[in-house]
């Protein structure tokens, strides 16, 4: 390690609240199967779910998953074998994860989002012996791939409905509330109802014998990346358990003391770490099956009052324009967490405005670290913008990704992180694995990041945003955080387009959502007077040059906008 890498982690290490420091690597050496299990001794009357109205204890919660751990076993999966888990935030998705961990076998997040062949794809290559679907989407879409899906052997079906009262089953499927599908065989397939399986006695709710080590691996989850075909990371079971105990220590959170809510889908590494989380502490996880859905994200709210609400941006701005939010008592939350894309420091003022100052909880992490790697202090300063400090046992350096050189403090650099939290590697791609993990054990992010004089990381950008104008580099994360002011936008995302006069250089556009209740008489009027406001806060070269208004921007599954479908618009023409 280079003595500016020494000085820089002893930067950080003095702004960390008091008493942290270094967890004893030993405690990492389990697996998260073993990690629950105090959960499920010491908590099995509390309640594990909400979804819906209905209430689910711990207790339950562990049966089952040991009932869904038998029914794969007994249908001929055994130890490494991958299941996919194809559904929304449901009782039966944490079933499924529980059950495939108990019985030695591999999770993989599948979003019910993806298109056909973006499904066929993750499961051809994940080599996928078993799935769990919704049987909506078994008959539109599994049915379209099966045939290009020769090691899937075991489909298990579900619907939305089967942890719901019998009247609200039958009600939600002839009102078109609750989607449905036609289940049938299928030849050399093994298909399964799950609510006739989980009614079934021959399988046993015992727990399964637990043969899993901290180097298995737990999870296989598929991440874009920033080129090419979505890539599987490789998640061993030290990997997550390590990143989980390292922040419930940074946070101070207690077992058995605490209620959460997520809008984070559980088929991506935030939502499935936020259940992780959940299950090792025996918090109650109140469920979002449909995060637009916002009044009954405040119906539950009021109800439960919970502790820990962990979400997306988008969704954290969704619930501040809605009314009933700043109606709801706020005083036991403790924690507004937030990631996996850029926040407004104007939105995060409004959201601890409505919530409480001190709140919020700004952190930084990617699937490959599974995920987390900075945060903000629990109870030292936290500022708002910025995404904290690198966690304990974690190592961070920023580097000039032309030279491989680490950067000065206060200059823009790559992260690189090392730590217990990084993956193994992607699934069958050792080279792709070579490109992002170098020798000494770093990962290489992509993201673009500056540190302060006392160790907090700002997100400047990611590599693939970048825009080059005439040799200039233009971070358009700090870009939008100007523009986003404006009093007439509600939300700007920045991309470089092809400059004509100039080959190799770009021109800078911003697509914008106008704020609510803005009356535009003549755009270009707007336009003008936007890069007007823009001229001395801005260098002339990070100011749009192309503005085009939005009624709405494509969204990622989590709530990003998403830059790559804007490139791939504008390339369309």
């Amino acid at each position: 390690m280079s003595e500016k890498g020494l000085m820089t982690r002893e930067i950080w290490r003095k702004s960390y609240d008091q008493g942290l420091e270094d967890l004893d690597p030993k405690l990492f050496e389990t697996t998260f199967t073993q990690e629950m299990r105090h959960t499920f001794t010491h908590y099995p009357n509390v309640m594990a779910l909400e979804f819906l109205g209905i209430e689910m204890t711990f207790k339950q919660l562990d049966e089952l998953s040991n009932k869904l751990a038998h029914v794969l076993l007994q249908n001929g999966l055994v130890k490494g074998d991958r299941v996919g888990i194809n559904l929304p935030n449901t009782p039966q998705y944490m079933i499924a994860l529980l059950g495939t961990l108990k019985a030695g076998c591999i999770v993989s997040g599948v979003s019910p989002l993806l298109s056909d062949e973006q499904m066929r794809y993750q499961l051809d290559d994940l080599g996928a012996k078993a799935l769990v679907t919704l049987d909506a989407i078994f008959e539109a879409r599994v049915l379209k791939i099966i045939d290009k899906l020769p090691e899937l052997q075991v489909i298990i079906a579900t619907s939305i409905g089967d942890y719901l009262p019998k009247i609200k089953q039958v009600l939600g499927k002839a009102l078109g509330k609750i989607p449905k599908g036609k289940v049938t065989p299928l030849p050399g397939k093994t298909v399964l109802n799950y609510a006739d399986v989980m009614m079934d006695a021959r399988y046993s709710t015992d727990l399964p014998k637990d043969t899993a080590t901290p180097d298995d691996l737990a999870y296989i989850q598929y991440t874009g990346g920033t080129t090419g075909l979505p890539k599987g990371a490789m998640i061993t079971h030290r990997n997550a358990v390590s990143d989980v105990i390292i922040t419930q220590k940074w946070v101070s959170w207690e077992k058995g003391k605490g209620v959460a809510i997520s809008g984070f889908p559980f088929f991506h590494i935030a939502g499935l770490y936020t259940c992780e989380s959940c299950i090792i502490l025996g918090w109650p996880q109140l469920l979002i099956p449909n995060p637009r859905d916002t009044d009954q994200i405040c119906k539950v709210m009021g109800k439960y009052r919970p502790t820990m609400l962990a979400h997306v941006p988008s969704l954290f701005q969704m619930l501040l324009k809605n009314p009933k939010f700043a109606q709801l008592d706020h005083s036991r939350v403790e924690n507004c967490v937030t990631a996996a894309a850029p926040f407004p420091v104007e939105s995060q003022k409004k959201l601890e405005e409505a919530v409480g100052k001190g709140k919020l909880l700004e952190l930084y992490g990617m699937t490959e670290t599974s995920p987390v790697t900075t945060m903000n202090p629990a109870k030292g300063e936290r500022r708002l913008g910025s995404i904290g400090l690198p966690l304990p046992n974690t190592d961070i350096k920023l580097i000039n990704p032309e030279t491989g050189k680490e950067v000065a403090i206060g200059e823009p650099g790559e992260i690189c992180v090392k730590g217990p939290m990084v993956m193994k590697g992607y699934w069958n791609k050792p080279e792709e694995t070579k490109n992002v993990i170098d020798s000494n054990g770093y990962m290489h992010t992509g993201d673009v990041a500056v540190f302060s004089d006392d160790g907090y990381l700002n997100i400047v950008d990611r590599l693939k945003d970048m825009i080059i104008v005439g040799g200039y580099k233009v971070f358009s994360s700090k870009v939008e955080e100007v523009i986003v002011k404006h009093p007439a936008i509600d939300t700007v995302a920045l991309i470089g387009v092809p400059n004509p006069e100039r080959p190799g250089s770009e021109i800078v556009k911003a697509f914008v959502l106008l704020a609510p209740g803005t009356l535009v008489d003549d755009e270009n009027v707007l336009k003008n007077e936007i890069q007007s406001y823009l001229k001395d806060k801005l260098a002339p070269y990070e100011i749009p040059k192309i503005i085009e208004f939005r009624k709405e921007l494509p969204l990622t599954t989590v709530g990003k906008v998403d830059k790559k479908e804007l490139r791939k618009q504008e390339r369309g023409g």
